[in-house]
């Protein structure tokens, strides 16, 4: 007689020793019995409450095969704690001409038998119902109490021997780092590629990073210390890892782009995108085109609340000119010498700090490691299938990638001196403001936001307290003399109607 082995287990409290004690008892039972074991199928962390198990349903399917005669079980309660289920299935099996037998529980293949079994069958479907209404009830007090509830552990979290989320220091710097960004400009096609690159995982099944993971982090709650379970939401119920701010700006950014047709790429690029915001309330300012009766287009940025929800009196503004304006007050109020070498010296030092990728990388590797033992073990037990061999090369794979990784930043490209850095930041100053590309840049590395009024414009750059108001009168003004020196070749030193107060690095 040829038989298979099925294994299943459904519970995080239950791991592999739970399958290597099924796969020994049914092959001690096999060896007793004269059974010849053929292959394995094992569900891991799988309810048998459902049929929705890939092994099981392979298994299924395979038995028409006819290459083999038995299902050998554990017990009854791995095939199925379903009676229809367990019915259905031991029905196609039998018209395969395949029988089931458990290995633990002494069933006869007389009508007693049939009744035993329906006994069993009852008890496993009776304890699973029992079971769900004990561990809701008991989920419901852990929501409550904002414990965790079992589930994917959010990247970012640990969680600690009383069932509390605690903050991981190893991933939460990478999410605070994927936040941050993606409120700055980036895509997420551009961060999960230089996540992917350095080997960073944001799951625990070790999967590459890609643009659904990223859009579910993005839009979690739980960043900013919402607890929610069910019904069950407690502000501040766990630690934050993302200010308030920056996740607001990361949704504003995301329901912007939901909107955003996909198709056609705008003939305009609207350089102050993600960083240009209304004075009035606050609301993100959004690129817009309109015709005039001569044809000509003209390019505006205007409030959010005021193209969705018409709540806002602020007045649009020629896209050309507030860009100009962003650029023109960066170009000569931040790259003087004194803020060109604060700046420098906020950058070496930054370069100092620990690097947060590397321990990260290293704690996958062990665990990756740890699984790879594991399979190892078993093997060595005799518990060898192509299933087993095929998780084992993946593992190798992973672990590989891991290597390389940790190598990559660890040879990383070597700090830039303070000299260096001044003299890249120096080539900025000669920059012609008319150049889009220059635009794009002077925005992209030195601009962090901009509050327009109707009066005035608050700008605040990319280091601490890099804080900037100016009216728009004395902007303009300034502007002119800019526009009059350029004229005759003259070195108007424009800034000076601004004032000449440097912000602190």
């Amino acid at each position: 007689m040829k038989a298979i082995i099925y294994a299943r287990y459904s519970s995080e409290t239950q791991t592999e020793n739970s399958i290597e004690g099924q796969l020994r008892e049914c092959k001690e039972y096999a060896d007793k019995h004269n059974i010849t074991v053929v292959d394995t199928y094992i569900d891991r962390a799988l309810s048998a409450k459902t049929d929705s198990r890939p092994e099981f349903q392979k298994m299924i399917r395979d038995s028409a095969k006819k290459q083999f005669d038995i299902v050998l079980i554990w017990k009854l309660d791995r095939f199925a704690r379903n009676r229809l289920d367990s019915a259905t299935y031991r029905a196609i099996l039998k018209r395969n001409g395949v029988n089931v037998v458990s290995a633990k529980e002494n069933i006869s293949e007389g009508p007693e038998g049939i009744i035993l079994e329906s006994i069993l069958e009852g008890m496993a479907e009776y304890y699973s119902a029992e079971l769900s209404v004990k561990v809701k009830r008991g989920q419901k007090e852990n929501a409550l109490k904002c414990k965790a509830n079992g589930g994917m552990i959010p990247f970012g979290y640990i969680i600690n021997s009383e069932r509390y989320y605690e903050i991981d220091p190893l991933t939460a710097p990478i999410v605070l780092e994927i936040f941050t960004r993606y409120a700055n400009g980036q895509t997420v096609a551009e961060i999960s590629e230089e996540l992917n690159n350095r080997g960073v995982f944001t799951n625990t099944k070790y999967k590459y990073t890609n643009k659904a993971s990223m859009h579910n982090l993005l839009k979690n709650r739980r960043y900013i210390g919402e607890y929610k379970y069910g019904d069950t939401v407690t502000p501040d119920g766990m630690p934050a890892i993302v200010p308030k701010d920056i996740f607001n700006r990361v949704q504003e950014r995301m329901e912007k782009n939901k909107h955003k047709p996909a198709a056609k790429k705008a003939d305009e690029e609207y350089l102050l995108t993600t960083k240009l915001f209304c004075g009035l309330d606050g609301v993100m300012m959004v690129g817009v085109g309109g015709t005039s009766k001569t044809g000509v287009v003209h390019h505006y940025y205007k409030c959010g609340n005021k193209i969705y929800r018409k709540t806002c009196d602020k007045k649009t503004v020629r896209k050309n000119k507030i860009e100009r304006y962003i650029v023109y007050l960066t170009k000569e109020y931040v790259l003087k010498d004194k803020n060109i070498n604060r700046i420098a010296d906020s950058v070496v030092e930054l370069q100092k700090r620990e690097n947060t990728t590397i321990p990260f990388l290293q704690k996958q590797l062990v665990d990756i490691q740890k699984r790879i033992d594991n399979l190892l073990n078993a093997i060595e037990e005799g518990l060898f299938n192509t299933s087993a061999k095929g998780r084992l090369d993946g593992l190798e794979t992973k672990k590989a990638d891991l290597e390389i990784a940790i190598a990559k930043e660890k040879i990383a490209k070597t700090p830039l001196t303070k000299e260096q850095i001044v003299f890249w930041v120096s080539k900025f100053k000669d920059g012609d403001i008319d150049n889009l590309k220059y635009r794009q840049q002077m925005i992209d590395i030195f601009v962090n936001s901009v509050y327009l009024y109707e009066d005035r414009v608050v700008i605040a750059f990319n280091f601490k307290d890099g804080t900037k108001t100016v009216t728009l009168i004395e902007l303009e003004t300034a502007i002119e003399s800019y526009i009059a020196g350029k004229a005759d070749n003259t070195n108007t030193n424009w800034c000076s109607h601004l004032g000449d107060n440097p912000p602190p690095i």
